[in-house]
């Protein structure tokens, strides 16, 4: 498995577990992580970077530790602390997808050009977990947020890392308001393949250009036309 190294090992080995409990579902709410052996052969990582990762999750509040027994999945939801105090209605709404169509479309850009061949294939397969997703007519909600995140953190800029829990926020708004659009929905999915199309082009400026119009759509969608003026 390849990682990148302006991340540290222990940070996107956090990550790998993180998608492996939020994203795939291969562990649920109360399983037992591999042991330390398995788990670190799995990861390709040696046992002081995985003893890390867990520490960060432990943290976040994703796993727990159990004396004796192993290492339990608590939680598989991401906590977007400091934004709790955040309405949700739609100015609030309005005002994050505005936040999103300033920052994103750069980070998209940056992503292009910085990201890592395995970063560009996590983002291939958030892609194409979505699309299975909406066509199933399931819940979206963690493949998006990891989809955009995983493009903020490949950026390679650490405040854009910073931004991920607005942007999970506003992710999270725009999946619950978009079931009543089904315009909304159909642009998600010709929207994400055009931006998955240019980075693995590694066309930079297209990727830019797609996030912008991927944002604007969702604006548009939502009735917000007033924040295109």
């Amino acid at each position: 498995m390849e990682y990148k190294k302006s991340q540290s090992l222990s940070e996107q080995v956090a990550d790998e577990i993180l998608d492996m409990i939020v994203v795939k579902k291969q562990f649920k709410i109360g399983d037992k992580l591999p042991n330390e052996t398995e788990l670190s052969e799995l990861l390709n990582v040696s046992r002081t970077t995985l003893r890390e990762a867990i520490k960060m999750l432990v943290l976040q509040d994703i796993v727990e530790i159990k004396r004796g027994k192993g290492t339990f999945v608590k939680s598989d939801e991401v906590d977007n602390f400091t934004l709790g105090n955040l309405r949700s209605n739609t100015s609030d709404l309005a005002d994050l997808l505005e936040m999103r169509l300033i920052i994103e479309p750069m980070g998209a850009y940056y992503a292009t050009k910085r990201a890592s061949d395995n970063e560009i294939e996590k983002i291939i397969e958030y892609g194409e977990i979505i699309e299975q997703k909406i066509l199933n007519n399931e819940d979206r909600t963690d493949a998006e947020q990891q989809f955009h995140n995983a493009i903020a953190k490949a950026s390679g800029n650490s405040f854009m890392k910073e931004l991920v829990p607005i942007i999970s926020k506003a992710i999270n708004e725009s999946v619950i308001l978009s079931k009543q659009y089904e315009k909304a929905t159909e642009l998600t999915l010709k929207d994400h393949r055009m931006i998955i199309d240019f980075m693995k082009e590694r066309n930079a400026e297209g990727a830019k250009t797609a996030m912008s119009l991927h944002i604007i759509h969702t604006i548009d969608s939502f009735g917000f036309k007033d924040r295109l003026v």
